[in-house]
């Protein structure tokens, strides 16, 4: 099989639409990530993470989240192919690079594929506790928020479980931690936002009732409970309850290539 029995029409955006259209627009279309383009020409990929990391850094100050361009949070993180590759060879260059997979012919793109599309179209074996990320990084209910931002960032994960105890509670993702600065930024006044910023806590925006998993959980259980709650990730618990782990998109992507 090759990439484009499997590619499907990527989601676009000009560079010069705002940071907040686009979160509006990713949550309209239930994606992480978008295409920018200007003129026609592919600039780059708009991500959750590159939102995430734009929307709480300093250096924009006190701007709300309409005023800030697209163009200032794209990046490179794609890899473009032809339509004729194989897919597993497409497989390898997203788990290599750790982007996604533009298709283009005569410079055009005509194409994306993305780990939905990769898990959608192959038959996947083993249990959710042979591929999950183990120890997976925590945080607390009483936690900032723009610590576990920092943490997202800094060990390039997408999802935080939050525990109590040894209790599963909740959960954060980029998109929540997205949308909690965009909030601060278009309502909270802009000499008092940095203050208001670092008194917000994990359990102010976290997601309650996690669906989890088990390590006995099929992969491809899992993935289809992914793509048909449009999860990016789900904890994985053992027989007592606990977390163990954390399986994701791209963990079982990274599974299939091993």
């Amino acid at each position: 099989m090759e990439v484009k029995d499997i590619m499907v029409d990527p989601m676009m955006i000009d560079k010069a639409d705002t940071i907040s259209h686009a979160l509006d627009f990713m949550e309209k279309k239930g994606t992480r990530r978008l295409l920018v383009k200007h003129d026609d020409k592919l600039l780059g990929v708009l991500t959750m993470r590159n939102l995430t990391k734009e929307l709480g850094t300093r250096k924009k100050g006190s701007k709300p989240a309409s005023s800030l361009h697209v163009a200032t949070a794209i990046s490179d993180n794609y890899i473009k192919v032809l339509p004729d590759t194989k897919i597993d060879d497409a497989v390898v260059l997203m788990i290599k690079n750790g982007g996604i997979i533009v298709v283009v012919e005569d410079e055009s793109v005509i194409g994306w594929v993305t780990p939905t599309e990769i898990l959608m179209n192959n038959s996947l074996k083993g249990y959710a506790g042979e591929i999950m990320q183990k120890s997976p990084i925590v945080a607390g209910p009483a936690d900032r928020v723009s610590h576990i931002r920092r943490l997202m960032l800094d060990n390039n994960v997408g999802r935080v479980p939050i525990i109590e105890g040894d209790k599963l509670v909740g959960i954060i993702t980029e998109k929540d931690i997205a949308k909690a600065m965009r909030s601060f930024r278009d309502i909270v006044e802009g000499s008092k936002q940095e203050s208001r910023i670092k008194n917000l806590i994990a359990e102010d925006i976290m997601k309650m009732g996690v669906k989890t998993v088990y390590t006995n959980t099929t992969v491809s259980d899992a993935a289809k409970m992914m793509l048909d709650e449009n999860y990016g990730g789900l904890p994985v618990i053992n027989l007592e309850g606990q977390l163990v782990g954390l399986i994701t998109r791209r963990s079982i992507i990274r599974g299939m290539v091993q």
